[in-house]
């Protein structure tokens, strides 16, 4: 199964972004001939005004990228795991990961659970609760037999959240992000590979890359696929670009029955996040 993840540089011009998106994914598809492709965290719109995030939301069904992301899915034949934008729901708003299937339909919706509220070393304040409210439902898809689980950058510190995704049979983790730089030289990468390795699953993880918000800010980039052991098995360079993996479920299979740790889990909780 290939696997391509599109890697962006996200500015406040939703027109622009849309475009480069979907010539990235043209690209890849006409390339590789991908079942399942993913965007980045914040891939429609990316600012650090939270007035101008509510303006870029959208309500769903409907709305421009709505609407452009299942044409888009449906033109290419594709599973469109559509990294995040923000979603207006009655007098909320959620960062929502929205997934659509080969035939333009929306499959999943996943709204992101753990915000990112933080004053980084440098003395960036970063207060994404400003702009959206959290997500309660741990939400999977099914792509034939592989059940994907969903979760949005700064989930991947809360290893809870994956173990959950595991215990629903999960054997593919997609995490899109906006992984701001100054965490992401440490932190990025490691949290990847802990987060693959306790599951046992693929690990996609795409980010954007590079300045936004008027060169205020900026993302790590680094996107990878990580596979069930923790190796690194792709990884893309620091501009806009995509990087494709192969994914060898057999081999997933083998490692989880040689070391079958989630048989040995005896802490496992009913609770809800």
């Amino acid at each position: 199964m290939k696997v391509p993840l599109v890697q962006l540089n996200s500015q406040n011009d939703k027109v622009a972004n849309l475009w480069t998106a979907a010539m990235l994914v043209e690209n890849v598809v006409r390339a590789e001939k991908p079942q399942l492709v993913v965007l980045p965290e914040y891939f429609a719109f990316l600012d650090d005004d939270p007035h101008a995030m509510h303006a870029s939301a959208e309500t769903f069904p409907g709305g421009e990228t709505h609407v452009f992301l299942s044409s888009l899915a449906a033109r290419h034949g594709i599973t469109l795991h559509a990294g995040s934008i923000v979603e207006k729901s009655g007098e909320h708003f959620h960062n929502t990961s929205l997934v659509f299937g080969p035939d333009g339909a929306e499959i999943a919706r996943y709204r992101k659970i753990h915000l990112f509220d933080v004053d980084t070393p440098e003395g960036i304040s970063y207060r994404e609760s400003d702009s959206v409210t959290r997500g309660r439902d741990i939400v999977t898809y099914r792509i034939g037999d592989l059940k994907v689980g969903c979760a949005i950058c700064y989930d991947i510190r809360f290893p809870e959240l994956f173990q959950a995704l595991r215990d629903r049979g999960a054997n593919l983790i997609v995490l899109p992000a906006a992984f701001t730089l100054s965490t992401g030289k440490d932190h990025w990468e490691v949290l990847a590979r802990a987060r693959a390795i306790e599951t046992q699953t693929y690990f996609l993880a795409v980010g954007q890359t590079g300045s936004h918000a008027a060169g205020r800010k900026a993302c790590f980039g680094h996107s990878m696929v990580i596979n069930p052991w923790g190796h690194v098995i792709a990884q893309s360079p620091d501009f806009v670009t995509s990087v494709t993996a192969t994914l060898d479920l057999d081999y997933m299979k083998a490692v989880r029955r040689n070391l079958p740790v989630a048989d040995h889990f005896v802490l496992r909780s009913e609770s809800s996040l």
